[in-house]
C-alpha cells in the first residue's frame, strides 16, 4: 500500500489577524450614498429657509440660517473638479451669491440624516456606546480649520470636532473619531437618529464647544470656524463619505448603482403615472400604483403636469408607505375612453 505524506507546513503567526480579517467586511457604513452616485432630483440651488433642502446627490442637504444677506449655491452630481481615485462622482456646492460678513445668527451646513432604527447597534446611552469613525474626502478654495458635528436628535446631544483643509482646490482626505455616547439614547424608530453635519460658515451665535458630548444648542461650529462662501469664486467637492463603528477608518465601502438607488428611494422616489380607459368620478375608480420601495413613512405625493384628459375632473390622492392612490373626483361627471398623466415625487425624508 502506497502511503500518501502529509504537508506539514505551518501557517505563519502574523499570516491572519482580526484586523486583516476585518478589513474590507462589507456592510460598515451608515451613510447612504456615500459615493454621490444617485441624484433623482437633480441640481438645485438652494435658497436658505431654515430647513433641510434637498437636491444633487440623493440623501445629503444643505441646512441653512441667515440674517440679512442671502447665501445662494447651486448643488449638483459633479465630475467638475475632478474626483479623487476610486470615484466617479462628487457632491458639488458652486457659490453664486456670496456671504462675506457672517452675521451672528448665520450658518450653512452640508448634512445627512441616519434614521434611528438604523443605529441601535451603537448603544448610545449604555456604558457599552461605540464610537464611530467618519471619513471622507474633500476640496476647497479656503484653507483652515473647518468644523464636523454629530448629533443626536432623540438625546438632544452633540458633539463638534475640528479638521483642517491644508491646501487649496487639493483633493484631501480626512478621518474623525467620535467617542459613542453613554447619557444620549436613539429611539428604536424611522425618525432621525443622528445628524452628521459639515459646517461651511458659522456666525458667532452658532459658536460652542469641542470633543466632548454636551447637550444641543444653535451651537454647530467652534470660533475657529472659515467662511468657505465668502467669495463668488468658490467651490467646494466631497465624496467618500463613511460612518462606521470602530476607531479606525477602513476602505471605503463601494456599493452597486443598483443598490444605493433602492436604499435612497426609501426617502425619495418619482416617476411618470399613465393610465387609459373609462373612469366614473368618486372613489369608485381609485387607481392604486405601489411604489417601487417601500417608504420609511407616508411620503408627501406631488404631481406636475397631471390630469384626466376629457374631464375637469380633479385629482384627488392618498399615499401609504406601500403606494398612493388617486380618483376623478365627484363633479367632473362621467367620461369614458378617458387618459391620464402625471409626473410626480414621493418625499418621505426625515
Amino acid at each position: 500500500m502506497a502511503l500518501i505524506k502529509l504537508n506539514t507546513r505551518s501557517i505563519p503567526d502574523d499570516a491572519v489577524t482580526p484586523a486583516k480579517v476585518s478589513q474590507n467586511l462589507g456592510r460598515r457604513n451608515l451613510i447612504t450614498n456615500g459615493a454621490m452616485q444617485i441624484e433623482q432630483r437633480g441640481a438645485f440651488t438652494i435658497s436658505t429657509t431654515g430647513g433641510p433642502e434637498y437636491g444633487g446627490p440623493d440623501r445629503f442637504h444643505m441646512w441653512s440660517y441667515t440674517s440679512s444677506e442671502q447665501v445662494t449655491a447651486e448643488i449638483s452630481k459633479s465630475t467638475v473638479g475632478g474626483t479623487p481615485t476610486g470615484f466617479a462622482d462628487t457632491y458639488r456646492i458652486d457659490v453664486l451669491t456670496a456671504e462675506s460678513s457672517v452675521a451672528a445668527g448665520e450658518s450653512l451646513v452640508f448634512a445627512q440624516y441616519i434614521e434611528a432604527q438604523n443605529c441601535q447597534h451603537l448603544e448610545y446611552g449604555t456604558s457599552d456606546a461605540k464610537s464611530v469613525t467618519l471619513s471622507f474626502w474633500i476640496k476647497t478654495s479656503v484653507t483652515g480649520t473647518y468644523c464636523f458635528f454629530l448629533q443626536n436628535s432623540d438625546g438632544d446631544r452633540i458633539q463638534v470636532k475640528e479638521y483642517t483643509v491644508n491646501s487649496a482646490d487639493t483633493w484631501e482626505k480626512k478621518i474623525i473619531t467620535i467617542p459613542g455616547d453613554a447619557s444620549g439614547t436613539i429611539n428604536n424608530d424611522n425618525g432621525r437618529g443622528l445628524w452628521c453635519g459639515w459646517v461651511l460658515m458659522a456666525g458667532t451665535d452658532r459658536h460652542g464647544s469641542k470633543d466632548a458630548w454636551r447637550t444641543t444648542g444653535a451651537d454647530y461650529a467652534t470660533s475657529s470656524q472659515v467662511n468657505a462662501v465668502h467669495n463668488t469664486a468658490n467651490n467646494i467637492y466631497i465624496t467618500g463619505v463613511q460612518l462606521e463603528v470602530g476607531d479606525t477608518a477602513t476602505d471605503f465601502e463601494h456599493r452597486s448603482y443598483g443598490e444605493e438607488l433602492v436604499a435612497c428611494q426609501r426617502y425619495f422616489e418619482q416617476g411618470i403615472y399613465y393610465r387609459s380607459g373609462s373612469f366614473v368620478p368618486g372613489t369608485a375608480s381609485v387607481q392604486t400604483e405601489g411604489w417601487k420601495v417601500t417608504k420609511r413613512a407616508a411620503p408627501t405625493f406631488t404631481f406636475t403636469g397631471g390630469g384626466y384628459i376629457g374631464t375637469t375632473a380633479a385629482l384627488v390622492q392618498g399615499t401609504s408607505v406601500d403606494d398612493f392612490r388617486h380618483y376623478p373626483s365627484a363633479g367632473g361627471g362621467v367620461t369614458t375612453s378617458c387618459r391620464y398623466s402625471m409626473t410626480w415625487k414621493a418625499e418621505a425624508e426625515l
